[in-house]
């Protein structure tokens, strides 16, 4: 398998596409959000999908277990480390 062709073992490849895009967190959406969840859960290619949301900026929808929400505090915690690592490599 080619890194171009790790979506064909996805979990969500059977699954209907809209429960990766509730409409809102609260009431239904969050439980439609926590089932969305539990497919990536036993995903063998969580990673991957996580990884093409993150480098695609996908928006929208649940990729590889995370919200987009999630998604954004992940980026945003991850260029505060960088910033962080680069000022230590300044200062050293």
């Amino acid at each position: 398998m080619t890194n171009g062709e790790w979506w064909q073992d996805a979990a969500c490849r059977d699954e209907d596409p809209e429960l990766f895009f509730p409409v809102s967190d609260m009431g239904p959406g969050a439980r439609q959000t926590a089932r969305a969840k539990a497919v990536c859960a036993r995903c063998p290619v969580r990673d991957q999908c996580l990884r093409y949301a993150l480098e695609n900026g996908l928006d929208h929808g649940i990729f590889g277990g995370l919200t987009e929400r999630e998604r954004r505090d992940l980026l945003h915690r991850n260029r505060r480390a960088s910033r962080v690592q680069d000022a230590a490599d300044e200062a050293a």
